[in-house]
């Protein structure tokens, strides 16, 4: 039978097994509590990280393809097909000319004044300009009959010299889609020149909101179109459609380009985007010199 000294010596050993599994646990506790904590923060961090990362990505893709960059939106056109492809006969209504706002947008890139507002004619129908670059020179005939609130800006930008010395920004070359886009001092594809109009010929052809509205159509070789960042946000940029181009009929067409004109536009085309890419900076500079009314 064990002593009293030895079943103290057992209880003592019993205790301090205890405590010792105790404190393991505590330990193991501890720990993985440690280890919870670190992977929530990396968790946490992993999440803000792709968060920033999305961002960033969304913030470059709107920034690459539309907003603050008018036109870029299609540098992607649309391919569904439509029922005949072509661009709207034009009918004139009741609006046209009779109206012309251009409120206030943010500052102007370039010291100008608005185009006066109001009824503006719509006679002579068309208005001949031309754009001296130092690729060469383009040829314009400006249709103040279908977009005479359009011609009515672009002249009196002309007539300020807004555009002169300034570069076309943007070439794109992707299937469906050819034009360079001018119009822009900062040379940015976000500069305008301090107010913002409604869209003309061919977007007042359809009802508003009408899905034959949104349906692609083809602006022809040789068409002169305002870029846009949306319904409403015409200003300064303009582009020059070199090939067959196929858009939504939510860009307003104010004109045509010569011949002379469209040979210019080719050697830059065929000079191709710099680095390569299908849309972006010409390899070749184009410099608008002067675009002045003849």
């Amino acid at each position: 039978m064990p002593t009293n000294e030895q079943r103290r010596e057992t209880a003592k050993r019993k205790l301090e097994r205890q405590l010792e599994r105790r404190e393991a646990q505590a330990k193991k506790r501890r720990m993985m509590a440690i280890i919870g904590g670190a992977t929530a923060v990396v968790v946490l961090i992993a999440a803000v990280v792709a968060t920033v990362l999305l961002t960033r990505d969304d913030s470059a893709t709107t920034a690459d393809s539309g907003a603050g960059d008018p036109f870029a939106a299609e540098s992607a056109p649309v391919n569904e097909p439509v029922a005949d492809g072509q661009l709207p006969a034009f009918t004139p209504t009741a609006d046209t000319g009779a109206d012309c706002q251009y409120p206030a947008a943010r500052e102007p890139s370039k010291p100008v004044d608005a185009p006066r507002t109001g009824e503006v004619p719509t006679e002579p129908a068309q208005v001949s300009a031309s754009m001296a670059t130092n690729q060469g020179n383009i040829g314009l005939m400006l249709d103040n009959g279908k977009s005479p609130c359009t011609v009515n800006s672009f002249a009196s930008l002309a007539q300020q010299g807004y555009f002169d010395d300034t570069v076309c920004h943007r070439l794109t070359t992707t299937p469906g889609l050819s034009v360079l886009q001018c119009g822009d001092p900062t040379g940015t594809g976000s500069g305008g020149p301090g107010y913002q109009f409604a869209n003309e010929y061919p977007t007042d052809q359809y009802p508003a909101g009408s899905p034959a509205a949104q349906s692609p159509v083809v602006y022809p070789r040789g068409t002169l179109a305002m870029a846009n960042a949306g319904p409403g946000t015409n200003g300064s940029q303009f582009f020059l459609v070199y090939a067959d181009s196929q858009l939504p009929p939510q860009y307003t067409v104010f004109g045509t380009i010569d011949e002379t004109g469209l040979g210019t536009l080719d050697r830059i085309a065929n000079a191709g985007v710099e680095g390569g890419a299908a849309d972006g900076a010409p390899a070749n500079e184009v410099r608008i010199t002067s675009l002045a009314l003849d």
